[in-house]
């Protein structure tokens, strides 16, 4: 797993370096950006069924725009987790919160409209799930220590580059590192996400 993930973070840096040296000027943006979650859990449980939960992200962005290239790293707080269910319980909810690094590359075709790909580093800042005691009532339980502190995730998208500053953007994040750090089964984060942008500042070129 991690000779994936340094091919991968070299692959980034390397179309980062290329595309710098072709073109002399860049446009650079900085732009803010929030969205939904549709977050679920890669489990290899079969006694559990896991399905989407709705949260929310939101952060910032800068956009280094070469010609028909752009890379653009932002920073994002994100709601994750997932809602479960298993034998005789009722719906629950594992709730995660990550503050998360993309660095995405983007392929510009025509009339702004992009395709995205990139590496997602993430940083777990809360976690909780969700179960039921003896009584049937259902109570919420810290399970931060047993989760890995990084995530690592793939994420592929289109986006649409819109007159004025605004951007919309959807994404698949598929995670690829297993949070599980305690026995038993493997788990990762898999999360589609819709988000509206807007450039506050643009330099350079147009």
């Amino acid at each position: 797993m991690e000779k994936k993930k340094t091919k991968v973070i070299l692959v980034v840096v390397a179309l980062l370096a290329i595309s710098s040296g072709v073109f002399a000027q860049p446009q650079v943006a900085v732009g803010i950006k929030a969205g939904a979650n549709f977050a679920t859990l890669d489990v290899s449980d079969p006694g559990t069924t896991y399905d989407n939960r709705t949260g929310w992200h939101g952060g910032g962005f800068v956009l280094f725009k070469f010609g028909k290239i752009g890379i653009q790293p932002e920073l994002l707080f994100s709601q994750q987790g997932s809602t479960f269910k298993y034998s005789g319980s009722p719906d629950l909810e594992s709730n995660f919160s990550y503050m998360n690094v993309p660095i995405i590359l983007k392929l510009y075709t025509v009339a702004g409209i992009n395709l995205q790909a990139g590496p997602q580093f993430g940083f777990l800042t809360s976690a909780k799930m969700e179960t039921v005691d003896g009584s049937g009532k259902i109570t919420e339980e810290d399970i931060k220590s047993d989760l890995k502190g990084s995530d690592f995730s793939v994420a592929l998208g289109v986006g649409w580059d819109l007159p004025f500053g605004l951007t919309v953007d959807g994404r698949y994040n598929l995670g690829l590192s297993d949070i599980n750090d305690s026995t038993g089964e493997s788990v990762k984060n898999q999360v589609w996400q819709v988000s509206v942008g807007y450039k506050l500042f643009k330099f350079g070129d147009k």
